[in-house]
């Protein structure tokens, strides 16, 4: 119980670094840490063939998607200019605690369909097998919500830091071309 403690502290310690840190890269990385957590709290419910998944798929391959898609774009940077969007910030507090209130909702007045130990049987411990028959079959169109949601994040991810770049090298354009004089400016 101890160790399942320390280990969600930690898991807790790096999200809490992934939404606070300003910079990208240590956002990020934060986030793997988080996931490598979560790994080790899987180890710790003897599910490994999901810890060894958590390593791979997530903290291995989707964060140095994420890292690349950061240093690509040149977002290691806070950016230092107004908030392009004021309203976000209301929007997401409203829907964070829309969906703070549905999983409560949801906690409280779930009944599983089948007894845990009967669910656990039919997984067979967590064995790749019945795990990916399961997930490929029954619960496919979550598993490809999750792969959509992943990719409007990279493309979302992509646009929001394109269009700063533009938008300073119009402004530098535009402030260069005040500073010089009318003979200047003829060539």
């Amino acid at each position: 119980m101890i160790v399942f403690v320390l280990l969600s502290l930690l898991a807790i310690a790096g999200a809490l670094g992934t939404i606070l840190w300003k910079n990208a890269v240590y956002s990020a990385l934060s986030l793997v840490g988080t996931l490598l957590a979560l790994a080790c709290i899987f180890v710790t419910l003897e599910a490994q063939f999901l810890a060894s998944v958590q390593v791979i798929v997530y903290a291995g391959a989707i964060m140095v998607l994420f890292l690349f898609v950061i240093m690509l774009l040149n977002a290691q940077y806070p950016s230092e200019d107004v908030d392009p969007l004021p309203w976000l910030s209301p929007v997401v507090i409203a829907g964070g605690v829309v969906l703070a209130g549905a999983l409560a909702y949801t906690a409280f007045l779930y009944k599983a369909p089948k007894p845990l130990a009967e669910a656990a049987k039919a997984l067979q411990g967590g064995a790749p097998g019945p795990v990916g028959e399961t997930l490929f079959t029954k619960f496919l169109l979550p598993f490809e919500a999750v792969s959509l949601l992943l990719i409007i994040a990279v493309v979302g991810a992509v646009a929001l830091v394109k269009r700063e770049p533009e938008a300073k090298v119009q402004r530098e354009t535009l402030e260069e071309r005040a500073t010089h004089t009318p003979e200047e400016v003829v060539v």
